[in-house]
């Protein structure tokens, strides 16, 4: 004969049995682990895609001092950083549009650098039209220093404008005034691409570790 259960123990019985239907069911904030992974993956996608300028914006703000002219200092050149040089700007220059911005492709005589800048007084072009030549006074100038394997397209077609040229070989592109620290765009983007990055993954573990649980418990 089976033994009456009190109610105390029907009721203790009752909460367990609750306490299991709900550890079984998802969490609110989960989700199923392969929609948690794969937003972690398209996150470390766009971190990728954004690492080179959130670099730069954590760079030195002291530029790299490449010279002048016969004393010129490219063992000192870095990929993706700062820099200041003095030089005497080639006789023809690529020319071009940056948005609402004509922009200039000149290279540095006796160095590998093409300087990409603003256009200068004197300089106005309209595309479809014959470029002027560019200014020809030396200039110091400051920026972002990008080796041209990893410039990217946006460059490709100065690049190539000054090969055919054929005053200098340019191995890198200076962007002038493209400070470290500036673009707060790229450090907030880049900070809200790591916290969802973050979240994703604990999102992942806390996912799995329900999933075992749920197999841990099944019959």
């Amino acid at each position: 004969m089976r033994p009456a259960v009190s109610d105390e123990d029907a009721e203790r019985e009752s909460r367990i049995n609750e306490l299991e239907a709900r550890l079984a069911q998802p969490a609110r904030l989960g989700v199923a682990p392969i929609v948690a992974a794969a937003f972690l993956a398209l996150c470390c996608i766009l971190l990728w895609a954004q690492w080179a300028d959130a670099a730069y914006f954590f760079s030195p703000r002291e530029p790299l001092q490449l010279g002048a002219e016969g004393d010129y200092r490219f063992d000192l050149a870095r990929d993706n950083r700062y820099v200041e040089l003095h030089g005497v700007p080639t006789s023809r220059a690529g020319f071009g549009v940056d948005g609402n911005d004509t922009v200039v492709a000149v290279g540095i005589r006796d160095t590998p650098i093409m300087v990409w800048r603003k256009a200068l007084r004197g300089e106005e072009w309209k595309p479809g039209t014959r470029p002027p030549p560019p200014n020809q006074q030396p200039f110091t100038v400051r920026g972002r220093l990008l080796a041209r394997g990893e410039a990217g397209e946006k460059f490709a077609s100065a690049f190539q404008t000054l090969d055919g040229h054929g005053e200098i070989s340019a191995q890198w592109v200076l962007v002038e005034s493209a400070r470290p620290g500036v673009d707060l765009f790229v450090a907030a983007w880049s900070t809200l691409l790591m916290a969802l990055a973050a979240f994703s993954a604990w999102l992942l573990v806390r996912g799995l570790l329900a999933m075992k649980q749920r197999i841990t418990r099944a019959p």
